[in-house]
């Protein structure tokens, strides 16, 4: 006798469950929510450093954000990294050249002073630091003066950017 009134608890609990169940959501049309996005995406940022290869400059791509231009600059003393060693990049700063800083004044050439002597650099390291100095200039090419221990080399454009 159990056994028949426990069939019939679990037969009404389990039609209770389905008419539950069945309740709430209908079917329904495709509904409309506009066009899908569209336009250009946005790369990863990147910077640009000016490296040597073969004697000359140049201009590599790392990813990277927001790094200030002294950031940018230890990164040439710091030297290519292994990928870019690699593909045979070098670099000529020295890195006894650092820590770097740059002044940015409107109208005036942007000036990295440097924690050595500025005419000890040879000149493929002058270019490296007025090209990548001057590669987060947007616009019209930025002159770029290096500056070492009351030295100075330039105001120089990036060559290629006159």
């Amino acid at each position: 006798m159990r056994t028949g009134l426990a069939r019939r608890v679990l037969a009404a609990g389990l039609v209770s469950l389905v008419a539950v169940a069945g309740c709430g959501v209908r079917p329904s049309d495709a509904i409309t929510a506009g066009d899908p996005p569209s336009g250009r995406v946005e790369a990863t940022p990147t910077i640009t450093l000016y490296l040597v290869k073969n004697g000359r400059l140049s201009a590599v791509t790392r990813p990277g954000g927001q790094l200030y231009l002294s950031d940018r600059l230890a990164m040439l003393a710091d030297g290519p990294t292994a990928r870019e060693q690699a593909h045979g990049f070098t670099t000529d700063v020295p890195f006894e050249v650092g820590p770097f800083s740059v002044t940015a004044e409107p109208g005036r050439p942007l000036v990295v002073t440097l924690s050595t002597p500025a005419s000890e650099l040879s000149t493929l390291a002058v270019e490296q630091i007025v090209c990548t100095a001057a590669a987060i200039v947007p616009g019209s090419p930025a002159q770029v003066t290096v500056v070492g221990a009351g030295q100075s080399v330039g105001p120089r454009n990036c060559p290629g950017q006159r």
